[in-house]
């Protein structure tokens, strides 16, 4: 249903650029919609997965420019700041024609002069930030939005009104079934959708070990498509049994992939570990050391905190390290439990709804 049947819902959500800022987005929107009745509307840039995963879902997409200004050169920041200007006009011209009662930045390039422009505007704003440490531009913006919600604690602190709401994880992870008493162990090596170097580099180094260490254990490693080929090559020349592991570019069903493993092997990106904790899924997580401000290993260390997961930064992550951590974990049944139990403790199933509220009272304000 509309909030008012004279002056239907307007929502405008900005940002994206990865999986991880425009799928929890999508999801935000879906739920504006069908539950009350709102026009949702995106601003990207052209070069994120916005201009192809929007469109797909149905919702129309306009395009800013603006660029990086976190681990680029100088010619890039500089760039990026004479972009800034022309972005920002270009948004509060979005924000005249399309009218939004409220706007909602999901962190990415687009964010930071939407809601930039909204501010100015004065239209209510309602940050997410999906990462346990903030990006620059929710960063930037923090003080001044009329809300926020946040997938971790320790991120509240950066701005106004913030409620911990998580980051919505499609619902078929929270009904993951586990392997099972019986089940002969299995191991998930998960780099993201574009794999991880450092996983498909250091897996097939240990493989042999960990196949012998634990009796009857399968590895399924997916790899990303740009690297599977290879990957798979370094597992054959290891030696490895054929038959206990497999390398795939692209997992499709990955609830079902979560539901067969008793431990993963992954990065530590936010949707990745909100998939996670909705599978109550045991986890030895490696954050990429090069993330923006280092929040991979920020999303780890709550996890670790409190004991879903083990956590072996990037610099420290040598194949002895990371295969007697595996084992050790593989063999203690009683330790991948807990991590389980742990792991639900931190997921939040009604994500998308609780932020969608948030929007709907903002824009009743």
């Amino acid at each position: 249903m509309a909030t008012d049947k004279q002056t239907p819902l307007r929502v405008l959500i900005a940002g994206g650029g990865t999986g991880g800022h425009i799928i929890p987005a999508l999801a935000i929107a879906r739920v504006l919609k069908e539950q009350y009745g709102a026009e949702v509307r995106f601003v990207g840039t052209a070069r994120g997965l916005e201009t192809r995963l929007v469109p797909q879902a149905g919702y129309k997409l306009e395009l800013v420019k603006v660029g990086q200004l976190k681990n680029v050169s100088l010619e890039t920041k500089i760039r990026t700041m004479l972009d800034l200007p022309l972005s920002l006009f270009t948004c509060i011209g979005l924000l005249m024609r399309f009218r939004p009662q409220v706007v909602v930045g999901v962190g990415g390039y687009a964010s930071g002069p939407a809601m930039g422009a909204a501010i100015l505007w004065g239209t209510p704003t309602l940050a997410f930030e999906p990462n346990a440490a903030p990006g620059l531009a929710n960063r930037i913006i923090g003080r001044f939005v009329s809300a926020a919600a946040v997938n971790f604690a320790p991120a509240a602190a950066h701005f106004r009104k913030a409620e911990v709401t998580g980051i919505p994880v499609r619902a078929e992870f929270f009904s993951v079934p586990g392997p099972g008493v019986d089940h002969a162990p299995h191991l998930l090596v998960f780099g993201g959708s574009q794999g991880a170097r450092i996983l498909n580099e250091l897996m097939p180094k240990i493989v042999a070990h960990l196949l012998a260490a634990v009796p009857g254990l399968t590895i399924l490693h997916q790899a990303g498509a740009r690297h599977a080929e290879s990957t798979q090559s370094a597992y054959l020349l290891s030696g490895a049994d054929t038959s206990r592991w497999q390398v795939s570019e692209f997992l499709d069903d990955m609830a079902s992939q979560f539901g067969r493993a008793n431990l993963v092997l992954a990065r530590s990106g936010a949707s990745t570990v909100a998939e996670l904790a909705a599978a109550g899924k045991p986890s030895l997580l490696i954050p990429f050391a090069a993330a923006a401000d280092d929040h991979q290993r920020r999303n780890a260390e709550v996890l670790a905190t409190a004991g879903a997961a083990e956590m072996i930064l990037e610099s420290e992550a040598t194949p002895d390290r990371v295969a007697e951590a595996l084992v050790g974990l593989l063999h203690d049944q009683e330790c991948l439990h807990r991590m389980s139990v742990a792991a639900r403790g931190l997921a939040h199933r009604d994500a998308a709804e609780r932020i969608a509220a948030q929007v709907v009272e903002l824009s009743r304000k």
